[in-house]
């Protein structure tokens, strides 16, 4: 046993002796980051707390909740001649209409997976004679580092460098699930790595307009457990408030440096979510004066109105409806290895980390 091993489970039957004795009715808490939806389901956390806590999964995971319209557009984009697409790997084997990333590879587009927008700049610049592409996928955590590399572009005139940006914000898409009429839920688990870049002002409106609280927290197994016991605190005390688990990273202003790069570069413009439609000012689109970056100006993209893939229900997923178990697809037409939605591509979603470490469904 490793170093506070000892201590860890002694910690963690603290926190989960205070929830039982919290958990006097029923307590629904959503997590919205992918991050700890494969934390709960690799710890087996649902099956250590008491039955009246139930922990849901929503829309925490960038890749899964790109609509099928904007996954159809950058396909139609990697397709062109001298034109080398960069993203991160999750994003290659999402399906689009027909194809995905990893297909058109095979057949002879130039497809690169980088570990970050500096990587898809050095790219640009040893390849002078091709247009770069890197695509922006991901919430308030990596606009800043998008942000910073369409500035250096600029700033060093590489004009065969541009950005397709398919950015999200968190907020708007966490009003659309307090307004949920079908959602029943009590608490969220608010995502450590978003916080850590906006702060706790941009979340406060869930408790004080819907009473509904919130504990933003770090990703190891006793970090959610003792944020659980910080949300049903909270309800015996009658009270609603957003607060800090994960101090070592959040603070309560978040980082004002990346929130300044973002605002340079970006605006804030309604953005179509897989499964939840058109969100009010939930995407970040590229300003003007970076349209020579912009890769939906440059390359006078057309618009796709592409329909989710037949029987696929990720959308249902993402909004906490319904658990990946349930979805008929579940473990027989739809795994990690052939994947029919996003929700089972991604090492984040909700469907693959079900699939991996519980509730597997091998009917």
């Amino acid at each position: 046993m490793k170093k506070g091993s000892r201590e860890a489970l002694a910690q963690a039957e603290d926190y989960l002796a205070e929830i039982r004795s919290l958990a006097v009715k029923p307590f629904t808490i959503m997590e919205v980051c992918g991050t700890h939806t494969v934390a709960i389901a690799k710890h087996a956390l649902r099956e250590l707390l008491p039955p009246t806590v139930r922990l849901i999964s929503g829309p925490g995971c960038p890749v899964c909740v790109t609509d099928s319209s904007d996954i159809d557009r950058y396909l139609f984009l990697a397709a062109q001649p001298k034109v080398i697409t960069t993203t991160f790997g999750d994003m290659i084997r999402v399906p689009g209409s027909e194809k995905n990333l990893q297909a058109l590879r095979a057949e002879g587009a130039d497809v690169r997976v980088v570990y970050s927008t500096q990587d898809a700049l050095e790219v640009a610049r040893k390849n002078p004679d091709k247009e770069v592409v890197f695509l922006g996928v991901g919430f308030e955590t990596t606009a800043p580092t998008v942000a910073v590399s369409l500035e250096t572009a600029r700033r060093e005139g590489l004009n065969n460098y541009s950005v397709l940006s398919m950015h999200k914000i968190v907020p708007p898409v966490l009003r659309l699930l307090a307004e949920d009429p079908k959602l029943d839920i009590d608490a969220f688990l608010d995502p450590g790595h978003v916080c850590a870049i906006i702060g706790l002002k941009p979340l406060e409106f869930m408790a004080q307009e819907f009473g509904k609280p919130g504990v933003v927290t770090g990703f190891e197994a006793l970090d959610i457990l003792e944020a659980i016991a910080m949300l049903l605190r909270q309800r015996s005390e009658r009270r609603a408030n957003i607060e800090i688990q994960y101090h070592q990273v959040v603070r309560a202003e978040g980082n004002p440096h990346a929130q300044r790069a973002v605002e340079r570069v970006f605006k804030p413009v309604d953005a179509s979510w897989r499964g939840m439609g058109l969100i009010p000012g939930s995407g970040l689109e590229i300003r003007a004066e970076f349209g020579p970056w912009d890769a939906v100006r440059k390359f006078s993209l057309p618009q796709f109105y592409s329909p989710d893939t037949p029987g696929c229900q990720c959308g249902e997923v993402l909004k906490g409806r319904i658990d990946p178990p349930q979805c008929s697809l579940f473990g027989k037409r739809c795994t990690p290895l052939k994947p029919v939605g996003p929700c089972m591509v991604s090492s984040e979603g909700s469907c693959a980390a079900y699939y991996r470490y519980s509730q597997r469904s091998d009917d």
